[in-house]
């Protein structure tokens, strides 16, 4: 059987798409409007605000009951499990309490500033949050997107090492910025490696030339391949930008994507599905780009099956 191909964008909710105006369609204003349209225009969907806060029961349940049964979200692991900083102001209650009086008066918090018996409580709620996505077979992955400073080493190897065990049964991918990870001979070591643990390699297309660049390698290490494409923005890719979607403000045209075209088609002869996601989220532009991929593809944006349940 042919590898499912799913083309979508890494939001639905940015604030420059909803102004734009040209996504949404008039009088689609509410959460739940606005996931029931974009879910009957395509079959899959990152969730990138579970990155910023960890991800509740409640929105999953909701996500699921709001698209059909075919739709797939890919959700984004909460940053201190990657990593990355979080805001002190939008860490939950609980985790606020627990912190030590330093670290509660700081802006942005690390794992290094929590104890372990917290780390363990957020992969705790990890799977009890994505729970109902599970159950209702629409977690299509968890995204863990590490930092440049998660470069190749012993000790990140462990983590990785470590992520099927916190989260079992579920499919996990993993996207590196730089860190050499993805660099000459230590690619197939990485790609060895992301095999042997039945984790996702994320292949991407960004700006190259940067410390937190990954080459863009096309690689499946698992029986669900991914593919984020960023934009070739290089003036925003490491700016501090206003908003967040300012440093993915590129429009592909269809003479980059077709770069990718053979290169999706050979990961779907290596695995069962393939999830091409866009994340220059600046206005409507990465659904644009959905579109223009999924028909130089020759692939529904949305399952017919969708499009009759939502006709």
């Amino acid at each position: 059987m042919p590898a499912r191909i799913l083309v979508g964008s890494c939001s639905w909710t940015d604030p420059t798409l909803i102004a734009c105006g040209r996504f949404y369609p008039p009088g689609v204003t509410s959460p739940e409007a606005r996931l029931r349209h974009y879910a009957s225009q395509f079959g899959i969907v990152e969730v990138d605000s579970t990155y910023y806060a960890p991800p509740s029961a409640r929105n999953s349940a909701l996500w699921a009951a709001r698209t059909p049964d075919d739709f797939v979200f890919n959700v984004k692991a909460f940053g201190l499990l990657t990593h990355h900083p979080a805001r002190v102001d939008r860490l939950p209650g609980w985790l606020l309490e627990t912190l030590p009086d330093a670290a509660r008066t700081k802006k942005n918090i690390y794992a290094r500033d929590i104890g372990p018996d917290q780390m363990r409580r957020l992969w705790d709620i990890h799977r009890e949050a994505l729970e109902p996505l599970a159950a209702a077979g629409k977690l299509g992955a968890v995204l863990f997107q590490f930092p440049p400073w998660f470069v190749r080493s012993r000790e990140h190897g462990d983590y990785l090492r470590s992520l099927p065990e916190r989260l079992p049964g579920w499919p996990l991918a993993v996207e590196f910025r730089g860190g050499g990870w993805m660099e000459g001979a230590s690619a197939q070591t990485t790609l060895h490696l992301l095999t042997e643990l039945g984790l996702s390699y994320v292949s991407v297309d960004e700006p190259q030339g940067f410390t937190s660049s990954t080459p863009a390698v096309a690689a499946a290490t698992a029986p669900l391949a991914v593919v984020r494409l960023h934009g070739r923005n290089a003036d925003t890719w490491e700016a501090k930008t206003r908003v967040a979607s300012d440093r993915f403000k590129y429009l592909y045209t269809d003479a980059e994507l077709e770069e990718w075209v053979p290169r999706v088609r050979e990961l779907a002869l290596q695995s069962r599905a393939v999830h091409v996601l866009f994340n220059n989220n600046y206005e409507d532009w990465g659904m644009r780009n959905a579109r223009s991929m999924a028909r130089l593809l020759d692939v529904e944006t949305a399952p017919p099956q969708s499009q009759l349940e939502l006709s």
